[in-house]
């Protein structure tokens, strides 16, 4: 058995997913920067070349927000972008940073970035405190998952350091996160203070600095011991003598010999093998990637989800939109909805703008196999896309299903009573089988 000592350790040398968030101009890219140039996360010759870039600016010797403003338009204009993924490592964890716009316009970025993440480091401003675009990132942080936030109170040099600014700005975020858990610094990323060292010059804080903190800090991420959720994302047939399910686990652990149900069919069955490219497992989990062979000879296509627990099967459900097309959300089209490895056409029944956050009623044409977000990120997330120009136009949260009312028969039109059966077939040739019957009825 491992003692305490190992766990502890195995624990902070974990990996943590990161991004930031908040207005523009607040200073993120700086404080990123600095944050990896104070840690030695960067290269020297990516030192040399900010050092050149930095010549004529006004950062000083070194504009730290370079480091992570990569694209050359985000040079030019000061701003950033696009997403800016960097990796880092101290002694005591490996890190995953996602750099995030703080423009309106690329607020779907912003929401790209938080999607995995694990903690939000959201900027505000001393001088301006929380503002419109602050509180839409505080939003959709929410709204992804995420439930530790760190909120850095950045420019505190600009307002002499004043502790009654910091703790005002705190406690009005603090209003914006519910349950959520908040750890709120003070820092200056131009100077360096509290970034990855604490400051005697804001002698009335006594917490950990940015780093120290993110070092430390724990969340809540057990996806190998929730319930087994395994999109099938490629079905393989070599022979006559191997059928097998590829795709990754999406969470819980897989042992053989488990029994599982596949969905939206709800067959049951019995996992025999548990094939990756090594040779045969005895157990999988999260997030492997691995072939699954069954006991059964089942009618499993891609799309369909290998699972265990209670899963929700339904065509319509609740969710949370963010729009991210400039182009309006219309209830009267009809959109690509993309569910794990599954594609299928769908509706909203409501009109949502660009960056515009709120609630809708999601129709698929088929069944899927979800579950609530709050429960499971893999499968109660999902992205509408515009079938004419294929740009993701949406990203969704489920947050309940629909459950349907029976209609009596008698009440619906020959063409409704066609189009339901078809829409409640778990496949297509079971739809196809569900019509024909249905017309033998109609005729006879």
């Amino acid at each position: 058995m491992a003692d305490a000592g190992f766990d502890t350790q195995k624990r902070s040398s974990s990996l943590l997913r990161i991004c930031t968030a908040g207005s523009v101009d607040d200073g993120k890219s700086t404080l990123i920067g600095r944050l990896l140039y104070d840690s030695r996360g960067v290269y020297e010759d990516q030192v040399r070349s900010v050092e050149r870039a930095s010549r004529n600016r006004t950062a000083g010797p070194i504009d730290f927000s370079l480091f992570t403003d990569g694209l050359r338009a985000e040079r030019e204009q000061g701003i950033t972008i696009d997403v800016a993924y960097r990796y880092f490592a101290t002694a005591r964890r490996k890190f995953i940073l996602a750099d995030t716009p703080g423009h309106e316009q690329y607020t779907r970025n912003m929401a790209t970035g938080a999607s995995t993440a694990d903690v939000a480091v959201l900027l505000v401003d001393a001088r301006h405190g929380l503002r419109v675009q602050s509180k839409r990132h505080a939003r959709i942080a929410r709204l992804l998952g995420i439930t530790t936030f760190v909120l850095a109170v950045n420019k505190m040099d600009l307002v002499d350091f004043d502790r009654g600014v910091f703790e005002t700005i705190r406690d009005d975020f603090a209003e914006l996160l519910g349950s959520a858990t908040l750890h709120a610094i003070p820092t200056s990323a131009l100077h360096g203070y509290n970034v990855t060292a604490r400051t005697d010059r804001m002698p009335w804080y006594h917490g950990p600095s940015l780093l120290e903190l993110l070092e430390t800090v724990e969340v809540n991420r057990n996806a190998a011991g929730a319930p087994v959720r395994f999109p099938v994302q490629l079905v393989l047939r070599p022979d006559h003598d191997f059928r097998g399910y590829a795709g990754q686990i999406a969470s819980g652990t897989i042992r053989v010999g488990d029994t599982v149900s596949v969905w939206p069919a709800g067959r049951t069955t019995r996992v025999r093998r548990i094939v990756t490219w090594d040779g045969d497992l005895d157990l999988a989990f999260a997030p492997m990637s691995v072939t699954l062979v069954l006991d059964d000879e089942i009618d499993v296509s891609r799309g369909d989800v290998i699972a265990s627990g209670p899963v929700d099967v339904g065509a319509r459900f609740e969710a949370q939109l963010v729009w991210m097309d400039e182009r309006p959300l219309d209830p009267a089209r009809t959109y690509l909805l993309k569910h794990g490895t599954r594609l299928v056409t769908a509706s909203a029944d409501r009109l949502l703008v660009f960056n515009q956050i709120g609630p809708a009623t999601i129709t698929a044409a088929r069944p899927l196999a979800f579950d609530r977000y709050a429960d499971n990120r893999a499968t109660g997330s999902f992205i509408l896309i515009d079938p004419a120009t294929h740009f993701t136009a949406g990203a969704g949260m489920i947050t309940a299903p629909v459950r349907e009312q029976m209609v009596a028969p008698t009440r619906a039109g020959a063409a409704e009573r066609l189009a339901q059966a078809a829409r409640h077939a778990p496949t297509d040739s079971a739809a196809a089988e569900a019509v024909r019957e249905l017309l033998e009825e109609m005729l006879t």
